[in-house]
């Protein structure tokens, strides 16, 4: 399921550019914009003396930063403008650091500095947003640019064949293994064995949280199995730890941190009220 219509999938990608800002080098914040409020944000970024995660989101006029009438990326569940939201005012929030001023996005000099990279986002609808997102605020700065979209169960990878960036997207709500045997659906708390569709990227963005909540008739397993044990249930904050160590040692394991880059958003907006 995706977010609901009071939900903006760019808003919720725009901090996230900023993190992908830090794989390159310092010296990628070079002076790119004759603006200089963009040209003092680079270099406050350089210095790292901007704590991202303090601030507050203010009011943008020139805001959303790509229409989504004209991006072919977002999946008509995503697509709020499209079937009929009237209102526009959740669209024109911006993230501002109390520290410092953050540049401007920019999907040209985004391509650029992450030539020949690829992209994967790991999870569950928001990792969905976050994808779509980058996808249609790049469309929206080069939008001749020639691409190749893949699409199948699960998976989805976007390239854009002039820089050799490409975005993939595998979706999966609980990061860890979710198999049918004999005696029904096993959520496996010690199993990764999707992980090798995950490999030889250089930047891996994983999030799950939400999935592991439900109960009922959402709830898409029958049991949990830890070890060599089956259990109806558990706690689902023990079940969560214990999914997400087997997460962290996998990353341990089969990630090189001189190759790729690992985010990890835990906890995601509630998606019903």
């Amino acid at each position: 399921m995706g977010f609901s219509s009071q939900e903006n999938p760019s808003l919720y990608f725009f901090f996230f550019f900023f993190f992908l800002l830090c794989l390159t080098t310092v010296s990628a914040y070079t002076n790119t914009s004759s603006n200089n409020g963009e040209e003092g944000g680079r270099r406050e970024l350089a210095s790292w003396r901007c704590n991202w995660f303090r601030g507050s989101w203010v009011y943008d006029v020139t805001y959303p930063l790509y229409d989504p009438y004209k991006c072919p990326f977002i999946d008509p569940q995503f697509n709020c403008k499209k079937y009929g939201r009237p209102d526009n005012l959740y669209l024109k929030y911006r993230w501002q650091p109390a520290s410092c001023s953050l540049p401007r996005f920019n999907g040209l000099y985004f391509l650029r500095k992450m030539r020949g990279k690829k992209i994967m986002f790991v999870g569950d609808s928001l990792s969905t947003n976050m994808w779509q997102s980058l996808a249609c605020l790049i469309h929206s700065w080069v939008p001749n640019a020639r691409y190749t979209l893949l699409r199948q169960k699960g998976l989805a990878s976007l390239t854009f064949e002039d820089y050799g960036v490409t975005l993939k997207l595998y979706r999966t709500q609980f990061l860890v293994d979710l198999d049918t045997e004999n005696v029904g659906r096993v959520l496996k708390l010690d199993s990764i064995k999707q992980g090798k569709m995950w490999r030889g990227m250089d930047v891996l963005i994983f999030n799950s949280w939400h999935w592991w909540t439900h109960i009922d008739h959402i709830q898409p397993w029958d049991y949990m199995e830890d070890g060599n044990r089956l259990y109806k249930d558990m706690n689902r904050l023990v079940a969560y730890y214990k999914g997400m160590t087997t997460w962290a040692r996998w990353v341990n394991a089969f990630v090189n941190p001189s190759k790729t880059k690992v985010f990890f958003n835990g906890v995601s907006p509630v998606h019903y009220e």
